[in-house]
Formats: structure tokens, C-alpha cells, sequence
């Protein structure tokens, strides 16, 4: 574990490879750190890196970033960086993250952690043999609906389990004129396709309640097999689009079926992420299609659901008032929240990022669901 680095007067000096999407998100995050009331650790952006100049210059405005470099070498060999979030095509994650690692640098690793299982293993057993403090990207479980969902599940109250389904949903490849992308790719997504793309926001909290699959049967699709290249050609788009694995794990005790979805040609569907769990005696449900109802089952003799719209209740408490409810940026601060205080071993009984091993994990799920949809039937965990 490293030691801490943080206090009122020396934040943690983040720095960021990958200068896209996420890694603006994140700058955003921290420049508006001082919502949070209780978070005991403060980060800075002081560097970042891309292979792409002209992608630096948006950080350029960020008032903390002194190092704008476009090798990630040079960035890692900066004494005045703590920790590295790197966002990166997934067949670059592997090499990125050990050299992370290997420059004495703890590690925030965006999801799949790796191609594939093999490499997965490779990058946590790297980390735990060099003492390194490395968590994984996964937002969705810090929404307050989340949170009060996992916290039912994980109370027992719910009675003796029927049933669990946790998804994830887009619509946005049902376009079959939408361009090619990296992610449409084997070569850079993964064999594992869509698994690698969104699973570990569906397999983060049943990992977390140590609900994991003993066995699997997998229905894999692929819809579009080419893609417009974006040259006035095509290009083959060889990635699974969607995927609806039919789970079974122990909880309780007892076999209970776990139906975990991943699907980027969802009608309908704008990140969608559900989870949902059904026991004898009661069941939860939330949805961010309602990000801020909370749904509850009860077994009366009519069995019926009921909901309570919750306000801004997430883990770190911030100046925003309780009526108000929280979107993807609150929810990015407190994950980011979360991943600096557990690194000081200040993280108490809040929820905690998805860790080396869940990421490890959630990889064993994907490799048993390829084998099982490879031979048409049913696959087995160790």
C-alpha cells in the first residue's frame, strides 16, 4: 500500500494519459473539488499525455497542468506526479498500466484492466508484487438509487433470493451508418467485445456482494458485420454488439439465477444501467432511465411495488441541496472521491472502487461466457 500523500496543504498530483472524453471529465471533477464537504484528501491535475498533441491543448485552460507531454515515458519519469488515471484503447492497457506500475506510480485503470483474462492477471499481480495502490473506473454504483439498492441486497432482508438481473444498455450502434471505432474492433477491444466494453459496470456490484457466477450460458450477437471506415469505405466491425449471459450463483446458500445484459443495439436505450433483485419477502429495483426513483417490493397479499424518489444522498456529502438529484459528473467526483481516500486508507465504510481482483473476476465471467457460447452450452467457473 503506498503511503499516504495528501493533506489540507499538499494535495495528491494526479496526472492523466489519454487526453479524451474521460480524461476531461475528469479535470472537471477536480476543479470542482471544494463541493465536497467531507472528502479528506485533495487531488490536482498536474500533468497530462497523449500521443495526439493537439488533444493537450483543450488542459490547456486547467489553471494546475504544467506538463503537457505526448510520450508517456517522459510524463511517468516526473517526480511531481503521485498517481496516473490512464483512458486508453483497451490493447494498450496491458503495457500502459505496468509502466505505470514499474514508474513507482499508483494507478486509477480505466475498465476492461486489460484485453483479456490473461493480461488482467498479469497487471493485479504486477501491482500487489511492487506494493501499488490500483483501483478500477466503474461510476454508475455511487448514484444514491445504487447505493440504496446495494445496501438492501446486501442486508439480508430481502428473504431467500429469486432472482438477480444487473444491465447495461445503449442504442447507439443501431445506426448501421455510425462509423467505425476502435471498440467495434476485435484487435482493440478484445475478443470479448461488448463484455469488455461495458461489463464491469454490470458485474461491479454482484462481484462487491460476492455473487459470482459458478456457471454460464452465453447468447452472443453480432448485427452489423462492417461499418462505414470514415474514407468513403467500410471496415469489418468483428466485436459482439450484444450480449445476455444466464448466470447461476450461490447466495444464500443457494443457486439463484444472475442475468447479466450487455448490449449496445438496445431500442430505446440511452445508458441504461439496472439493477435489480428479487427475494421472497421483498425486492429492489432502480434504473438510471429514473435516476432518481428507488423501487421496492414487498410481499403483502396484493405484491405490490411502491417507490420513493431520493434526493442527493451520495457517499461523500457535497453542497448541493438534497432535493436536487445527481448526474454522471457528481457521480464521476464521488467515484474519483472514493479511489483518493482508500488509497489513504481514509475511505472508512463507504463504498469503495472496483478493485484488481473484481476486475480479474469480472474477466473469468467473459472468458467462461466466449467458451459457452463457442461450444452451445453451459460453461463452469472454478
Amino acid at each position: 500500500m503506498s503511503t499516504p500523500t495528501a493533506t489540507a496543504a499538499a494535495p495528491v498530483r494526479i496526472a492523466v494519459i489519454g487526453a479524451g472524453l474521460m480524461g476531461r471529465e475528469v479535470a472537471s471533477a477536480f476543479g470542482r473539488w471544494f463541493a465536497l464537504l467531507d472528502c479528506p484528501v485533495r487531488p490536482e491535475l498536474v500533468a497530462v499525455c497523449d500521443v495526439n498533441a493537439a488533444a493537450l491543448d483543450w488542459f490547456r485552460q486547467v489553471p494546475t497542468v504544467r506538463h503537457f507531454d505526448t510520450d508517456h515515458r517522459v510524463l511517468l519519469a516526473r517526480p511531481d506526479v503521485d498517481a496516473v488515471y490512464v483512458a486508453v484503447p483497451h490493447h494498450l492497457h496491458e503495457a500502459l498500466y505496468l509502466d505505470v506500475l514499474r514508474a513507482g506510480k499508483d494507478l486509477f485503470a480505466e475498465k476492461p484492466f486489460g484485453l483479456d483474462l490473461a493480461a488482467a492477471r498479469r497487471i493485479r499481480d504486477e501491482a500487489v508484487k511492487l506494493g501499488r495502490f490500483v483501483r478500477v473506473s466503474s461510476e454508475f454504483p455511487f448514484l444514491p438509487g445504487a447505493q440504496r439498492a446495494f445496501q438492501l441486497a446486501r442486508s439480508g432482508a430481502l428473504g431467500r433470493l429469486l432472482e438477480v438481473r444487473c444491465a447495461f444498455l445503449h442504442s447507439s450502434d443501431l445506426d448501421p451508418a455510425k462509423p467505425i471505432n476502435w471498440k467495434r474492433q476485435n484487435k482493440f477491444c478484445g475478443e470479448a467485445g461488448v463484455m469488455n466494453d461495458l461489463g464491469l459496470h454490470v458485474a461491479h456490484l454482484p462481484l462487491r456482494l460476492g455473487w459470482k457466477p459458478t456457471t454460464v450460458y452465453a447468447q452472443l450477437q453480432k448485427i452489423y458485420s462492417t461499418r462505414p471506415d470514415g474514407k468513403g469505405g467500410t471496415a469489418p466491425c468483428d466485436t459482439w454488439d450484444n450480449a445476455t449471459l444466464h448466470t447461476t450463483a450461490t447466495i444464500g446458500g443457494h443457486p439463484v439465477p444472475l442475468t447479466l445484459e450487455m448490449k449496445r443495439l438496445a431500442p430505446t436505450e440511452t445508458n441504461t444501467w439496472i439493477f435489480e433483485v428479487l427475494g421472497t419477502d421483498h425486492g429492489v429495483r432502480f434504473s438510471t432511465k429514473e435516476p432518481k426513483t428507488l423501487w421496492r417490493y414487498t410481499r403483502t397479499p396484493e405484491q405490490t411495488w411502491s417507490k420513493t424518489d431520493l434526493g442527493f444522498g451520495t457517499p461523500f456529502k457535497t453542497i448541493t441541496g438534497h432535493i436536487f438529484e445527481p448526474g454522471f459528473p457528481d457521480i464521476l467526483q464521488q467515484m474519483w472521491a472514493a479511489f483518493l481516500a482508500e488509497r489513504d486508507g481514509l475511505l472508512g465504510d463507504r463504498f469503495g472502487c472496483a478493485t484488481p481482483d473484481e476486475a480479474v473476476a469480472h474477466h473469468e465471467i467473459w472468458t467462461a461466457a466466449l467458451a459457452s457460447h463457442h461450444e452451445q452450452k453451459i460453461a463452469h467457473l472454478g
